[in-house]
């Protein structure tokens, strides 16, 4: 199973390419997608960073399986190519391991707590996205994984095991 806990919701005109994507990716992985809410607060003062991320940082972990393997998305991560992340959805999918969860912070980061959980930390890309855009790739990329795996036709790029796959 794949899991995406993601803080804060999708807004239009996302929101439509999301539940695309989202949609069609489950035709391929038992997908779940937990949000939860974003620690900023509105009022008359600006959010303390820190606390917010200690909050969402709290929301996140309540909401990971104890046996979950931890992924966070963070700008400091490991790129990831679309052949290689379908590699390794494929042998997780034939070992039996436990549910991939995947994590998208907030407007602040990813809590050092949860940083401090994760077994690989990835990037999208070397430019920075707004949380609701990293969604919507995110989603792109784990149905872009199904269909290389199947060999349909969606996919332009280096398969598994190619050259030009890392």
């Amino acid at each position: 199973m794949i899991q995406l806990v993601v803080v804060g919701g999708v807004r239009p005109p996302l929101s439509h390419g999301v539940a695309h994507y989202e949609e069609r990716l489950s035709h391929y992985w038992k997908f779940q997608v937990d949000e939860v809410s974003a620690g900023t607060r509105s009022g008359g003062s600006a959010p303390d960073p820190r606390r917010v991320m200690e909050e969402e940082g709290e929301r996140i972990l309540a909401r990971i399986p104890d046996r979950a393997d931890l992924w966070v998305l963070t700008r400091e991560g490991q790129p990831i190519s679309s052949g290689r992340l379908a590699a390794i959805l494929e042998d997780r999918r034939v070992h039996g391991a436990p549910t991939l969860t995947l994590v998208i912070g907030g407007a602040f980061g990813i809590h050092a707590d949860v940083l401090a959980r994760a077994s690989r930390r990835i990037r999208l890309s070397d430019m920075t996205f707004p949380h609701e855009m990293a969604r919507l790739i995110l989603a792109e990329q784990l149905y872009r994984a199904g269909t290389i795996l199947r060999g349909e036709p969606y996919h332009k790029g280096p398969l598994p095991g190619s050259r030009g796959s890392s």
